[in-house]
């Protein structure tokens, strides 16, 4: 589902998935992976679905959730705030177990992100971005980013290609069911070579890597896109200034120190600007919804007065 975030210019969109994850990935603010997990699964809605969403991406990070968030206190024992003790005679304190819930909830989020950067960042984007920077490795880093969405959807397709003649994987003895899976495995191995090989035909024939091949590309850099350009350099940049001031300060060893809560102006500043940049693609496409229903109206308000004006 193409949302309206996702048809402003390829440049607007890294940009915003990197300074995301970039924040996701580098502050431990728990307030600030907070708005990042709960922006996440909002613009995930929007791209995907709830069912979707539910499905594959809670589904899966609830458990590497949980797996981290118990697997830190057990092999870091930094922190002075003693809960207990392990059975081997290490110390299981508080620290690390709040930074192990930190540590879990940064993965959730970086999961969720590119979710939605799969989603929005499609291949031509990408090579359209780095094409000319870097042609062989965008190429590359392309096909492998498109490649398992195509291997999975591939394999659903022959999976029911093969229940349809009775090779079902749910159905019949441990050994026919093993049996039934090689054989949708070898088909889909099959299908991936011989893609691969039309793919590199496919290549050769458009003249890729030839001296002075052109490519041609539909995006253009227009107002729209600088006003998107400009909202998004300000509130990202007051996000950077405050987490630079320490407004946004957290540390875990050997105490527990969380700057901004309660809030001050500063830790105000900070988590505003960012709740702003997170929710920015969510504003715009609710927004952009609402727009098209109030248009939707008008035109049939106006449909319906010309079928009354032509009727009298």
């Amino acid at each position: 589902m193409k949302d309206t975030f996702s048809t402003y210019h390829p440049l607007l969109n890294m940009l915003y998935f990197v300074g995301n994850i970039g924040i996701t990935v580098f502050v431990t603010h728990p307030v600030l992976l907070g708005i990042s997990f709960v922006s996440g699964i909002a613009y995930s809605f929007l791209l995907k679905g709830v069912k979707h969403t539910l499905k594959f991406n809670l589904c899966f990070s609830i458990p590497a959730m949980a797996i981290v968030a118990l697997i830190n206190p057990m092999f870091n024992h930094y922190g002075v705030t003693i809960i207990g003790y392990l059975y081997n005679g290490n110390p299981f304190t508080l620290e690390s177990c709040v930074y192990g819930v930190i540590m879990a909830l940064m993965l959730a989020c970086t999961l969720i992100w590119f979710s939605c950067y799969t989603e929005v960042m499609t291949s031509d984007k990408f090579i359209y971005l780095f094409g000319k920077i870097i042609p062989a490795l965008s190429l590359v880093l392309s096909m492998c980013l498109r490649f398992v969405p195509r291997f999975v959807r591939q394999m659903g397709v022959i999976s029911d290609g093969q229940k349809c003649i009775g090779r079902s994987t749910k159905n019949g003895s441990l050994v026919k069911r093993a049996k039934h899976g090689i054989t949708i495995f070898s088909i889909l191995v099959t299908w991936a070579l011989e893609n691969a090989i039309e793919t590199a035909d496919s290549m050769k024939c458009r003249g890729y890597g030839e001296k002075g091949r052109t490519a041609f590309s539909i995006y253009r850099f227009d107002k729209r896109d600088s006003l998107c350009l400009l909202f998004m350099a300000v509130s990202f940049g007051l996000t950077l200034f405050g987490a630079s001031r320490g407004y946004a300060f957290s540390r875990f060893n050997p105490r527990i120190i969380i700057e901004g809560v309660p809030l001050t102006p500063g830790s105000a500043l900070v988590f505003g600007s960012y709740l702003i940049f997170c929710l920015m693609p969510v504003v715009m496409e609710l927004s952009d919804r609402q727009m098209w229903k109030l248009r939707r109206k008008d035109i049939q308000k106006q449909a319906i007065g010309g079928y009354r004006l032509w009727e009298a």
